[in-house]
């Protein structure tokens, strides 16, 4: 008899995967096939398979794979109300170190189980007007970058039970957390190193006038020129372009009193900072020194070998990620801002003092003997 009820039963499964076949496979046809319960599917494929024996999960991965069944992560949202969704909103997905960053993002973010959701506001878009579409897709959480978010939008969100991090950027007293490398530090670096290389006629390219980003960098810029007493300085206004970063730097190195020094709201910026200096036959460094921010990848091209303050993309990231993780968990936590500090990184496009031009030579030499 035992032979005669095994081919009942193989006769029985391979209907039932051949009925299963001819429509999209669910969760109950993988209990029904693997002789487990429906709730052991869902613990096997939600990431609890510790609560399920190594057996039992066995039986029910080949048969979701006979069944050719995969996850309804959008009927698990409506019963878990989560969706493992992150919603990031880029207002500049065009600047060079904005890629890298969403990049970084997007790879973290898969290796704890969420996926992205990309949106971006255009050059004459604010975000507050994004967010609205944004809050459709009930996100798990939000991350803002690039783009300044208003308080009222910042407490719509937190309303919403949606929280927000910003990052690289801060809003004073919004309904968020923030991440950001540290701009004013990285200001008065720029300012030591000018003031300590000999430099008497600096000069500051701004980026958007908004930005946090652009208020601290420049804070800190002039606020040690001050400390140091230096009480005058140039400035243009800038966009946190090439374009603009060119314009500006014509017309600051065409004055009757040039500047000797510029240092540029980022690296995009210094980059048409370097080639205006280029084009009106202005040598780089022994006429004018240039400095940007963020150290994206071009900055260490030898066309342009630029120094400036490196942004710890990394560590932004991972702090971001940890407090996104935090707050979709324990919503109750307080909400907190971090600042990263970043680093100078010295190549050609200035000049350097003394001590920091004989410590590359010993780099430069130690490199040599290694290679």
């Amino acid at each position: 008899m035992t032979p005669v009820i095994k081919e009942q039963i193989t006769l029985s499964e391979k209907q039932l995967i051949m009925a299963v076949q001819k429509k999209k496979a669910t969760s109950i046809d993988v209990a029904r096939l693997a002789g487990v319960s429906q709730s052991t599917v869902s613990r096997t494929f939600s990431g609890n398979g510790g609560k399920v024996s190594p057996e039992t999960q066995k039986k029910v991965l080949t048969a979701a794979r006979e069944l050719g069944y995969t996850p309804n992560v959008i009927a698990k949202s409506l019963s878990t109300q989560r969706t493992s969704i992150v919603g990031i909103v880029m207002a500049d997905i065009t600047s060079p170190f904005y890629p890298y960053v969403l990049e970084l993002f997007i790879t973290e973010l898969q290796k704890i189980g969420r996926q992205v959701l990309l949106f971006t506001a255009g050059p004459h878009q604010e975000v507050d007007d994004t967010l609205p579409l944004v809050l459709q897709y009930r996100v798990d959480a939000l991350i803002i970058t690039s783009a300044t978010l208003s308080s009222e939008m910042a407490d719509k969100c937190a309303w919403e039970g949606t929280p927000v991090i910003l990052f690289n950027r801060y809003v004073p007293g919004a309904n968020a957390s923030a991440v950001s490398c540290d701009n004013v530090a990285g200001g008065r670096l720029v300012a030591d190193l000018f003031l300590d290389a000999g430099h008497t006629r600096p000069a500051y390219i701004a980026g958007v006038k908004n930005a946090s980003t652009n208020i601290d960098r420049e804070k800190g810029f002039i606020g040690r020129l001050k400390e140091r007493g230096l009480t005058e300085w140039l400035r243009e206004q800038g966009a946190y372009t090439y374009e603009s970063g060119y314009e500006c730097a014509r017309r600051l190195l065409q004055r009757d009193d040039p500047p000797d020094a510029i240092f540029c709201a980022n690296d995009i910026t210094a980059l048409g900072a370097i080639d205006a200096a280029r084009d009106l036959q202005v040598r780089i460094p022994e006429d004018v020194s240039i400095v940007g921010f963020d150290d994206i990848p071009a900055a260490s091209w030898s066309a342009y070998s630029l120094t400036t303050i490196r942004q710890p993309v990394d560590q932004m990231v991972a702090a971001t990620l940890e407090i996104l993780t935090e707050r979709i968990e324990h919503p109750e936590t307080k909400l907190v801002t971090r600042l990263v500090p970043g680093s100078l990184i010295p190549r050609t496009s200035a000049r350097l003092p003394s001590y920091m031009a004989s410590l590359n030579r010993e780099i430069g030499e130690q490199r040599a003997v290694i290679e």
